[in-house]
């Protein structure tokens, strides 16, 4: 019998574990989460009004009610109060870190640390209902937004600022969130990148959805467009699609909408402007192809008024105490998931998901990186038989300070949300802060 344990249950732990019982019968998971619910970044990541990926928690959950898997939540590994990475590798055969990029990139810029300006990271967090999020009043006062990326996620963060609460109430949403979006009076989002549409990252059929929601205008400039040298047949087919859709953005009549969402290119961030000492607009300096894939500054300046400043640039991965990490690239060093101690692999430590190779790839791309980690763990397993490993490391967990979660206390906390949902005559409606999902999961 070999016992692993998997740190995450987002889908790359998620994965993992399934790979992990498909492949050897005689393999038992823990799941270990520091939330007290599982499913990471699908829970608390993907935007409330994507419910077809949200869905996605029906195939998660099936993993981690496998009859050899077993989620324990409210485990933090490493950091204070945590348990030190050294303990837990003690207490199982093998361990698999699935622990994210949890932190997003910085602009690097002045006035970045202005009130009113924000990582998307931080708002995401604030309307999926993260028990981390900070409470912050995002929408007060605020007319203006400026979302600096042209990724996914600033496409969600941008549809979120001007989609209408009715739309939302269907949706999970926690009711302070739904109830301050309902009360903004955002009129205008500008979604700016540094470099060309051409280059931009986000996927069609979500840039499409921001040319559908009622009351709003997705407005380009064409001269932006025009200022693109990048072929469109030399394209991989979703930026071609991209530019077809802006294509037909730049030239359709203005609707005369309430709300505009405005997409802008070659305009790169240089400064964020305060007035009465919070941000009050964003200074940009206009770029222009190099001619190599990049952009070069033209020393050609505007500024954009903007009350709310969310970057939107990148994840990274953060240090976890006890494993090596490699501050260039934000992962732990890995050699085919294989944890990479002093130009050696470490025995019974394993990566997987981003932490193992980046913030890279939507949430499929998670399948292959694990099958890979599993292989290797796997191929490993003669060599990581131990007698000392407990049969059930939970009372150890428990002595040393921890009080795991189960599964039981998870569906408690459903249940809530199901029964909170009710009340407030919506459908299920997220709890969002830590002391109401501890309190819910240690009743069940």
């Amino acid at each position: 019998m070999l016992r692993v344990a998997v740190v995450g249950s987002g889908p790359s732990g998620c994965y993992t574990a399934q790979h992990l019982v498909q492949q050897d019968a005689e393999v038992f998971v823990d799941v270990l989460d520091r939330l007290p619910c599982p499913y990471g970044l699908v829970r608390y990541g993907v935007a409330p009004d994507h419910e077809k990926i949200k869905s996605l928690q029906a195939s998660l959950r099936t993993v981690l009610e496998h009859e050899r898997v077993r989620f324990l939540g409210g485990v933090r590994v490493g950091g204070p109060g945590g348990l030190p990475v050294k303990v837990l590798r003690g207490l199982y055969h093998a361990v698999v870190y699935c622990v994210g990029a949890a932190t997003d990139r910085r602009l690097g810029i002045p006035g970045e640390e202005l009130p009113g300006s924000w990582s998307a990271t931080e708002f995401v967090a604030w309307y999926s209902a993260h028990p981390d999020a900070a409470a912050a009043d995002y929408l007060r006062g605020v007319r203006s937004a400026v979302v600096v990326g042209a990724g996914n996620v600033a496409v969600d963060v941008t549809r979120m600022l001007v989609r209408e609460a009715a739309e939302l109430r269907p949706t999970d949403m926690p009711q302070a969130a739904l109830d301050a979006l309902a009360a903004s009076g955002v009129t205008e989002v500008h979604m700016v990148a540094r470099r060309g549409p051409a280059q931009a990252r986000f996927t069609t059929k979500e840039l499409r959805e921001l040319g559908t929601l009622p009351g709003t205008e997705a407005v380009v400039e064409t001269g932006d467009l025009a200022l693109d040298p990048v072929d469109p047949e030399a394209l991989p087919a979703v930026q071609r699609r991209n530019l077809d859709v802006l294509r037909g953005w730049a030239q359709r009549p203005s609707p005369g909408a309430g709300r505009h969402v405005r997409l802008r290119f070659f305009l790169r961030p240089v400064e964020l402007l305060a007035d009465g000492g919070r941000v009050g607009a964003v200074r940009f300096e206009r770029t222009a192809p190099d001619g190599r894939g990049g952009v070069t500054g033209t020393g050609r300046y505007e500024e954009l008024p903007a009350q709310l400043v969310l970057r939107s640039v990148g994840y990274r991965g953060v240090p976890l105490e006890g494993l090596p990490f490699d501050e260039a690239s934000g992962t732990v060093p890995h050699t085919a998931g294989r944890v990479v101690r002093d130009g050696a692999a470490s025995p019974g430590e394993y990566v997987a998901g981003w932490i193992k190779r980046g913030p890279s790839g939507v949430i499929g791309t998670n399948r292959p990186c694990a099958k890979e980690t599993v292989a290797s763990l796997l191929l490993d397993a003669p060599a990581l038989a131990r007698a000392d490993v407990p049969a059930d490391p939970v009372p150890a967990l428990r002595a040393a300070g921890i009080e795991p979660v189960p599964w039981d206390g998870w569906l408690a906390i459903e249940r809530a949300e199901t029964e909170l949902g009710a009340r407030l005559g919506r459908g299920v409606v997220k709890l969002a802060d830590w002391e109401t999902l501890l309190a819910v999961a240690r009743s069940s």
